[in-house]
């Protein structure tokens, strides 16, 4: 189990042991997405690249980072993730929409 603190929001989520970011953001009402992102987002396939997330704690309690997540990450901070490919596995602090 693992609990998800998305800072903007205000709000904490619980977790299963390798649930899907996304998906309990989704679950939850938290909105990942820019303007652009609602209408271009690929649902979830690590494709578009809109579900961008800065992790300030517990980086170490997600999966590591995707072959996509490399390539799209290349020039950005250790700590962004695409929340599609973020599996959770202990407790993390979230801030939506860097």
């Amino acid at each position: 189990m693992g609990n998800i603190k998305f800072v903007k929001e205000n709000k904490e989520v619980i977790a299963a042991n390798g649930a899907n970011l996304r998906l309990k953001a989704v679950e939850n009402g938290i909105d990942l997405y820019t303007l652009f992102g609602k209408m271009t987002n690929c649902g979830g396939y690590g494709q578009c690249g809109t579900c961008v997330v800065e992790i300030v704690e517990g980086l170490e309690n997600l999966s590591p980072r995707t072959e996509v997540e490399k390539r799209k990450f290349k020039k950005k901070p250790d700590n962004y993730r695409l929340a599609c490919q973020a599996l959770v596995h202990g407790p993390v602090s979230v801030v939506t929409k860097p």
